[in-house]
């Protein structure tokens, strides 16, 4: 009985990967036509804020930022006004995604855009007025697919018995597909954070995440039959997006660093002029916790400090670039067809695929 209910779930499942997957083909081309596209970023980093502040699910949050860009992308308008359509489209979202008793009050809404400095009065007329004309630009049709709706069933293949880990089989299955999952998340972050991965479609975006998860955790091969057999996509269809994602982890991964140098250099000056201090009045005072760091992370996005809590224990997946050749020759005779075409994402000398 157990069995069969697992099959009819999977078949239920699948079904739902097939409409979703079906839906995203008439989704609108993203032309990036926007006069105010250079303020995207931070329109969708206050999207996050707000839908992280208000325990919204991910799938609420994407759609919310899609929503935000299928405006952005269809109309002029002025920075005041998209203040209030960023509202708008995360109730809008809120209400399609989540039970009724997670729609943000409009109460608590009017608290964040003061604790943000936005602004804004929100009331509940305006409000519904704009949600209606946007519903009525999307035709009604709101059951948008996001990469957040791909990620779970995705991921549900994301690890498995026949995987090498430097060389070597899977010491924990659990335990790697559990950080498989938390690199995925944050590369979902990356994709909304930047435009350019609107021109891929939801459910690439949410394939190249997995590959780039095993890419950094050195899991080979990055793609495997059954992850090429789920998502209908080969290696080569979701490289350039891969790609892209990596470029932007190791940058960020860069930023970090030179964080952590300034931080530790404010650290080093501050107790060189608490000493001088000293020494010249003969006063003893307390060390002050002024700690740069811990600022930057209380006024960056959540991206930047998911990037700071996991670079510290991925660092040195970035210093075993030679191993990954040598893993290379040890799982050729053992791996299958497909991993022969992902030699692009494991070059000798280096340890992620950027070119």
């Amino acid at each position: 009985v157990g069995r069969k209910r697992m099959d009819d779930e999977r078949w239920i499942e699948d079904d739902v990967h097939n409409a979703l997957r079906a839906k995203e083909l008439v989704l609108p081309i993203y032309k990036a036509c926007s006069p105010q596209l250079g303020l995207r970023r931070h329109f969708v980093r206050l999207l996050v804020f707000l839908s992280n502040s208000c325990e919204l699910c991910l799938t609420a949050q994407h759609l919310a930022i899609y929503l935000l860009d299928f405006l952005m992308d269809h109309y002029d308008i002025s920075v005041m006004q998209l203040n209030f359509i960023s509202f708008v489209c995360l109730t809008l979202a809120s209400k399609f995604e989540e039970k009724r008793v997670r729609i943000p009050r409009l109460q608590h809404l009017n608290y964040l855009a003061r604790i943000c400095g936005i602004d804004v009065v929100l009331n509940k007329k305006d409000m519904l007025e704009m949600e209606l004309q946007l519903l009525q630009e999307l035709r009604w049709c709101i059951n948008i697919p996001t990469p957040a709706h791909y990620i779970s069933y995705y991921l549900s293949v994301s690890v498995s018995e026949k995987d090498l880990y430097n060389g070597w089989p899977i010491p924990s299955l659990t335990g790697f597909k559990e950080l498989v999952q938390k690199y995925a998340y944050y590369f979902l972050e990356i994709s909304v954070q930047d435009h350019n991965f609107l021109h891929f479609r939801p459910s690439l975006i949410a394939a190249a995440s997995v590959c780039a998860s095993r890419t950094c955790m050195e899991i080979f091969p990055p793609w495997t039959k059954d992850l090429a057999s789920l998502t209908h996509y080969s290696f080569a269809d979701i490289a350039q997006c891969t790609n892209m994602m990596l470029r932007l982890y190791v940058n960020d991964i860069e930023e970090a660093d030179n964080i952590q140098k300034v931080t530790i250099q404010h650290q080093n000056q501050e107790a060189g002029g608490n000493l001088s201090h000293q020494v010249t009045t003969q006063a003893v005072f307390q060390q002050s916790n002024y700690n740069p760091l811990g600022q930057h992370s209380n006024t960056s996005s959540h991206f930047h400090s998911a990037v700071q809590d996991l670079c510290a224990a991925y660092r040195e997946s970035l210093q075993a670039c030679r191993s990954t050749g040598q893993l290379a020759d040890r799982a050729s005779g053992s791996q299958d067809s497909c991993a022969d075409s992902q030699g692009s994402l494991w070059p000798s000398g280096h340890s992620l695929p950027i070119q």
